[in-house]
């Protein structure tokens, strides 16, 4: 816990706001205001003098660490990262699908590995805002609907608030989601509010959520908070989950299973 700043000088009170922002991997605006008892003014002073200095990196509405920030790689680049593993819970979520559902498929490698199964399942309908899960989808398989609005290059999907118009008036049974970074504090986060935006919708008029993460998004934090760990009932993982993580997981949130693969 980062002591009250009020009587620091300018440079003792700099390395104490990095060192928190470097803890946290990102801090808010208000919770640099009230972590280190400063004024907004001068909060938003120290930040601009620690992203001069190559310390920090302002992001809107705060700060990410350097040191450990999840920087988003463009797509194509993801989907070499722990492909084994993706494949694995791809393929355990994909037993889950019954006949008749209609399911959710977010953003993302892990997500897109699950797409790739599902090009025979003409039993079912996909709803989607990932271009990628489209196009495999698009030739053969389930009824598929695509969710209209802003165009994320970065991530492949759709976002923002026009994806509301579609996805309120849906039914969906199962979603299955992807993410930037899962923590006990910050739950389900990404790197681009839009993104949290439309998770969160998602979320909220799924039957049942289940995240599809493999090991090295876990204990991790991005930018935008995009759903709390109550609004999920299942978490797909592989086994090289940390055992404390896990522990700390379950003891919090009695609700969630845990699928080990």
């Amino acid at each position: 816990m980062v002591t009250s700043a009020h009587n620091d000088l300018a440079p003792e009170r700099q390395e104490r706001l990095r060192e928190f922002i470097r803890q946290r991997g990102v801090a808010r605006v208000d919770e640099i205001i009230s972590e280190l008892g400063v004024s907004g003014a001068t909060a938003r002073r120290d930040l601009d003098a620690l992203e001069t200095s190559g310390r920090i990196k302002r992001v809107h509405g705060g700060a990410m660490s350097i040191e450990t920030r999840l920087d988003e790689p463009m797509f194509d680049a993801k989907t070499s990262i722990n492909s084994k593993e993706k494949q694995r819970i791809a393929k355990a979520a994909a037993r889950m699908i019954q006949p008749g559902e209609t399911i959710y498929l977010d953003g993302g490698s892990t997500v897109l590995e699950l797409a790739r199964l599902l090009v025979d399942r003409e039993d079912i309908t996909v709803v989607t805002n990932s271009l990628r899960a489209a196009i495999e989808l698009s030739g053969r398989g389930p009824q598929l609907v695509i969710v209209g609005g802003e165009l994320r290059r970065r991530s492949q999907t759709v976002v923002g608030a026009f994806t509301r118009l579609l996805l309120e008036q849906v039914h969906i049974t199962k979603a299955f989601m992807g993410t930037m970074g899962l923590s006990l504090d910050e739950g389900i986060t990404t790197s681009d509010p839009s993104e949290a935006y439309t998770k969160e919708l998602v979320a909220a008029n799924a039957d049942k959520v289940i995240l599809l993460a493999d090991n090295s998004k876990l204990g991790k934090a991005s930018f935008a908070k995009a759903g709390k760990l109550d609004d999920v009932d299942l978490i797909i993982t592989d086994s090289r989950i940390e055992s404390k993580f896990e522990r700390e997981l379950r003891k919090a949130h009695k609700q969630l299973q845990v699928m080990k693969v």
